[in-house]
């Protein structure tokens, strides 16, 4: 089962595409996780893992990926609003996943369709998106993105067997706000050349 203290390791993890690709794969094992679950409270865990990880990793890449494939790629407008369409119609599928009994075969219907949709959504990205930023932008700057991605990827922590209140609640807590605004500054702040 994956560790839902630390849902991403960041170890070997070279720049911002890294990044999110190994979330990308954390994700996937995440889903097989829900799947697998022996219980309704193991399932639940993982499913708020999922969430928050889910929420972290569309929040990076709205702040840091998407405004650069904008700026920076030829047609980067177009494929930035098809994939925001997908994270979108994605939100929607979880939603309607979070009002289920975790123990139900809706829920795992409907789990199993969200996993298909963001295993291709999250294949789009790594096949069209983040080849092309990583062949446009220096390594520096990808690894400058990576340290605001970080931060983006470290969420507050979550409770050790939350309640339904708890899974239910707002994702973007306070925390999370700070984690992005300081996300915000390393991305616009010029990174130092490093020494040596």
């Amino acid at each position: 089962m994956a560790n839902p203290s630390n849902p991403v390791e960041l170890a070997g993890v070279d720049d911002v595409i890294g990044l999110l690709v190994r979330q990308h794969e954390q994700m996937r094992l995440l889903f097989t996780d829900i799947a697998a679950a022996v219980d309704s409270v193991e399932r639940e865990v993982t499913f708020f893992t999922l969430r928050r990880l889910l929420a972290v990793h569309e929040a990076a890449e709205a702040q840091i990926i998407h405004p650069r494939a904008r700026i920076e790629l030829d047609g980067g407008s177009a494929m930035v609003d098809a994939r925001l369409r997908e994270e979108h119609d994605a939100g929607v599928q979880l939603t309607q996943l979070e009002s289920l009994d975790h123990g139900s075969a809706e829920f795992e219907e409907k789990l199993i369709l969200l996993s298909g949709y963001l295993i291709a959504h999250n294949a789009r990205e790594e096949e069209e998106e983040f080849p092309r930023l990583r062949d446009e932008l220096e390594p520096r700057q990808l690894q400058a993105m990576r340290r605001a991605g970080e931060l983006a990827a470290t969420p507050a922590p979550a409770p050790a067997r939350p309640t339904m209140a708890s899974v239910g609640a707002n994702l973007f807590p306070g925390p999370f706000a700070d984690m992005l605004e300081r996300a915000r500054d390393l991305i616009s702040e010029p990174s130092e050349p490093s020494e040596g």
